[in-house]
């Protein structure tokens, strides 16, 4: 696969975010680093499989995750042993909610349907957190994958839209996922700026994906730390890691398949000192291992938010003595 060049970044106003609606008023953004944040997740999560389902309903785990996400459009409508499971866990955990199909920047008018089914399944286990990708799936029926979508000033108007329609359904803010891509096709703006004004203008907040990070950082040729650093730190509400396969020294390709590379720790210690440290989730979609090997990298997490912590703590012990 042809490696994409980055597109051209230009010099424009920064667009002033647009009058939130309701739903997105009705629920604060959390603050950067130094302030609180209000998602109603908190340290190392993991994303659920239902191959591992039983030994954490069962308690089995010695150091259990601190949260679970799971994708709603598997659950919805879902009966017998799996949901009676389900309910168990929403009841022990706290849950996030991370959708695949709503095709937030697609030409097709929005899901209304999903929409309200997801804000039900969200209701029912007392789930406040509901992510998507910002991608589309396709225009009349799904391609079950996440195309690009143009970066351009006319596409932050179209997909800013859609969320603010999405939030006022959901009665919910959404949260957005930063998305791996290969391709740029009409690129006007660079990703970091795309991502920020479709924040501002439909007054939404950001799953900050560190591996998609780092994935587009190769596979487009842009400075991962510079694409952090140009994010509003304010909205975003937690963050993933994961693993991706090296198919060529230019181009990576987002699996969910193996271990996390020491780039994406490294990259996820940057964002902990630009944001200070926020609740992050492990994906592992494919070639799972025992669930105590997922359980060791949650682990990993762990112990660099403590790091990140205790640094951040020292520093400011450092900048009170020195009257700083």
């Amino acid at each position: 696969m042809p490696r994409a060049s980055a597109a051209r970044k230009r010099n424009r106003p920064r667009a002033s975010a647009a009058k939130p609606s309701a739903a997105a008023r009705s629920k604060p953004s959390p603050t950067g680093k130094g302030g609180v944040n209000h998602a109603p997740v908190s340290g190392a999560g993991l994303g659920l499989r239902r191959s591992f389902m039983a030994a954490l309903t069962a308690g089995q785990a010695a150091t259990p995750p601190d949260f679970l996400e799971i994708a709603p459009e598997n659950w919805l409508g879902l009966g017998g042993r799996y949901a009676r499971d389900l309910r168990m866990l929403t009841e022990r955990f706290p849950f996030a909610c991370h959708g695949l199909s709503l095709s937030i920047g697609g030409p097709a008018p929005l899901d209304t349907g999903l929409l309200a089914r997801v804000r039900d399944f969200l209701d029912t286990h007392d789930i406040r957190l509901y992510s998507e990708h910002l991608s589309y799936t396709g225009d009349d029926g799904h391609l079950y994958d996440l195309l690009p979508i143009p970066m351009t000033e006319a596409a932050v108007g179209h997909v800013a839209a859609r969320v603010r329609q999405a939030q006022d359904i959901l009665g919910r803010r959404l949260v957005l996922e930063n998305v791996s891509t290969y391709a740029a096709p009409g690129a006007e703006m660079q990703e970091a700026d795309f991502v920020r004004e479709v924040l501002l203008r439909a007054d939404c907040d950001l799953l900050l994906d560190i591996n998609n990070v780092y994935v587009n950082s190769i596979n487009h040729g842009f400075d991962a730390a510079g694409y952090l650093r140009a994010l509003p730190g304010e909205r975003i509400r937690y963050l993933h890691v994961a693993g991706h396969y090296v198919e060529a020294g230019d181009l990576r390709i987002d699996t969910h398949g193996d271990d996390v590379c020491p780039e994406v720790w490294d990259l996820l210690r940057l964002a902990y000192r630009e944001f200070g440290v926020l609740p992050t989730l492990l994906e592992r979609d494919f070639n799972l291992p025992p669930l105590p090997e997922l359980l060791g990298e949650v682990d990993t997490i762990r112990r660099i938010q403590h790091e990140a912590a205790g640094h951040d703590s020292h520093a400011g012990a450092v900048r009170h003595a020195v009257g700083t």
